[in-house]
């Protein structure tokens, strides 16, 4: 059991991180926007639906059910943790300093590969829109790297700042997609609106396990509802309800759109639709459907999206830094915050300067934003995040079987253990379809696949080093718990 500790309240020299008394609508407009609805369907959701085929918005469906099962198990130990380390936290307490540490690693790894992959994206969709709308052709890596920039920028300034950035950006992007949804159901479709998407022949075809990563990536991000436990107002009631309204809102709305997309091309013609116009099925669809105003509003409004994404992704990067360092693990310069924003701005500059990196790298290497960037730099970090998530729902369930106390429902326990058999399940389905994702060769998805486990083995060893040579250092991983007054 690990060390539970209290410390005492930062120095006004060190700071401590801001808190903004976020409400439960605060921060689950913080935690749906760190998915960024556009950015999923207009971005990815084209390639579920080529390789899914009409099911794919029962894959949404399904993502959503299990990670329901996922917070229920997760939320259970939220009121007997104080603390904002996420994953890290939760892990530690119910499986040892060891585990914990190496999940921290395994975290910090993953949440970059999605946020810096998503640069890809961005720059892809970004220079579409300069491309439509204006004429201009601006080279990717200058797009990605501007964006970089203005991302550190807002982390920077802090979260409140953010959130509010997030919350517009939330309603506009879910508006514009819900009014191409209308006008596609108003209209009756391409054949009629007809509902073989949810048949069980569908629903259940091989195409659909073969999009599992693609539905669980549009969720990542949700669980860091407890990286904003510090600035919540009554976190013990608002970050259960707000990880629930991410979750149940993400899932309906997912398969919704994707469902009205299938309408709007046919069932017997969407695939096919998919597979020729790629990026760009989207915007035909809303320009058919809604007219060409709402495509260049789209095209404007994925661009912001990708951006809330980013900069939801860098806040919960910075905040798993800043844990790790104040816990003494990482360089305590990378705890120190800003004296007037009280962000985690040394956290910040380092996963900036790591992006920045990344991109420079690829784009010596003349390597494609969307196929290499996006899809192969995300892959191991959907490995790593929902097996994350798995690994949390085994803490739940040894937590919960150590403290019945905790139990406030005769369910939680099994709920918790069903959960992480779906999650390791997930995990190995991707695996065994990850050619579909990333339409990579045999080496390449076998490095791709094994890079999270070899983080986590790294991890480990870490931790145990750390153990055996700076034992205080190890007392204190996972102890840290935040003042709720």
């Amino acid at each position: 059991m690990p060390d539970t500790q209290t410390r005492p309240p930062t120095s006004s020299a060190d700071g401590a991180l801001k808190r903004n008394a976020l409400g439960t609508g605060g921060i689950a407009f913080l935690v749906i926007s760190a998915a960024a609805p556009l950015t999923v369907m207009a971005g990815v959701a084209p390639l579920a639906i080529g390789v899914g085929g009409v099911g794919a918005p029962a894959g949404y469906l399904f993502a959503g059910l299990v990670l329901t099962l996922f917070a229920v198990a997760f939320m259970a130990m939220t009121r007997h943790v104080k603390a904002s380390g996420g994953f890290y936290t939760y892990i530690s307490l119910a499986m040892g300093k060891t585990m914990g540490l190496a999940s921290a690693i395994l975290a910090i790894v993953s949440y970059n590969c999605l946020q810096i992959g998503i640069y890809g994206l961005f720059a892809v969709q970004t220079h579409d829109m300069f491309k439509v709308l204006f004429g201009l052709e601006v080279p990717w890596p200058a797009i990605a790297l501007a964006a970089v920039a203005a991302v550190w920028f807002l982390g920077y300034r802090g979260i409140d700042v953010g959130a509010k950035v997030l919350g517009v950006l939330l309603v506009a992007e879910t508006g514009i997609l819900a009014i191409m949804g209308v006008g596609i159901l108003s209209s009756g479709g391409a054949d009629g609106i007809g509902l073989g998407s949810f048949s069980p022949d569908q629903m259940f075809s091989p195409g659909i396990l073969a999009i599992l990563g693609i539905c669980f990536a549009a969720f990542m991000g949700f669980e860091s509802t407890v990286l904003y436990r510090s600035e919540a107002r009554n976190p013990d009631k608002s970050v259960p309800r707000a990880t629930y309204i991410a979750v149940g809102f993400m899932s309906v709305f997912y398969a919704f759109i994707v469902w009205t997309v299938v309408q709007a091309h046919g069932e017997g013609r969407v695939v096919e639709a998919a597979g020729e116009l790629a990026g760009g099925l989207f915007f035909q669809t809303i320009n058919h459907y809604v007219g060409p105003w709402a495509e260049a509003v789209m095209y404007v409004l994925i661009v912001t999206s990708v951006y809330a994404s980013q900069l939801a992704f860098h806040n919960a990067i910075n905040r798993y830094v800043y844990m790790l360092a104040r816990d003494g693990v990482l360089p305590a310069f990378l705890a120190r915050t800003h004296p007037r924003f009280q962000s985690p701005h040394r956290a910040g500059q380092l996963q900036t300067i790591l992006a920045a990196l990344v991109i420079s790298i690829c784009a010596l290497l003349n390597a494609d934003p969307y196929q290499q960037l996006l899809i192969w730099v995300n892959t191991p970090g959907i490995f790593g995040i929902v097996g994350l998530q798995g690994l949390v729902s085994v803490a739940a369930f040894l937590y919960l079987r150590r403290n019945p106390d905790a139990v406030t429902s005769k369910l939680l326990v099994p709920i918790s253990l069903v959960s992480a058999i779906l999650l390791f399940g997930v995990v190995l389905l991707i695996g065994l379809n990850i050619e579909l994702l990333t339409f990579a060769d045999s080496l390449t998805n076998t490095i791709l696949i094994l890079v999270m486990p070899v983080v986590l083995l790294a991890g480990l060893l870490t931790a145990r080093w750390v153990r055996r040579h700076r034992p205080g250092t190890f007392a204190q991983i996972g102890s840290f718990e935040t003042h709720e007054s």
